[in-house]
């Protein structure tokens, strides 16, 4: 195991910022300055989790998770703004591919975006809303579709929480679990990150996995 940094707080919860250097040298900027967080899990599992403010197409993961519904047409939330970022390509190819069960997960390439694939997750069917039984089901499916596809690094939206009015606090919950119980059966991921959009989120996020870590 890696010597513990010197962000390195609590148990074994490890602190990360963007926008701000955490340390220059031998100075550690006080984290409650800092304005964007991510929150690691220890060494000792068998990849890391990680929460972070950031807009999803923007993050640094293999592959990115889109939150869709089980047509896989992309319109907007998260789906309208991974098009609007890597082309309309993206939705054509998952269009191509679908309609599947809600639950269940597909790939496509990411079109004009750096991501090697983008996962899209069926949490949602025509209806727009979804439930905790679906997000179960999507999570689990991407993660196992990650793996398949040999991706060492992913990032997921909060499912369901914008147009399929999911409330936040649940799906953090519910996804958190999900992530934290996968870890045995993964061979491949390294890393999973949760990306929100806002600071409710986030905050919702953490206190999950902080309990979880407990």
């Amino acid at each position: 195991m890696r010597t513990p940094s010197l962000s390195m707080i609590g148990y074994g919860v490890h602190i990360v910022k963007e926008n701000l250097h955490i340390i220059r040298r031998k100075q550690i900027i006080p984290l409650l300055l800092l304005a964007r967080r991510c929150c690691t899990l220890g060494e000792d599992m068998n990849y890391q989790i990680e929460i972070i403010q950031r807009d999803i197409v923007t993050t640094d993961t293999e592959a990115i998770v889109n939150a869709a519904n089980n047509h896989f047409w992309m319109g907007s939330g998260v789906a309208g703004a991974i098009k609007l970022a890597g082309g309309e390509t993206i939705e054509q190819q998952a269009v191509a591919k679908g309609p599947v069960m809600p639950g269940e997960a597909i790939f496509t390439s990411a079109g004009t975006l750096r991501f090697k694939y983008i996962i899209h997750a069926a949490c949602m069917g025509q209806d727009l809303r979804t439930t905790d039984k679906l997000i179960r089901q999507a999570t689990v499916s991407s993660l196992n579709l990650a793996e398949k596809l040999n991706l060492t690094s992913i990032a997921f939206p909060a499912f369901g929480t914008g147009v399929g009015g999911f409330p936040m606090k649940a799906c953090a919950n519910l996804m958190t679990a999900v992530v934290r119980g996968f870890r045995e059966r993964s061979t491949v991921i390294q890393r999973v990150q949760f990306c929100l959009w806002d600071e409710y989120g986030l905050a919702m996020f953490r206190e999950s996995l902080d309990k979880a870590n407990q």
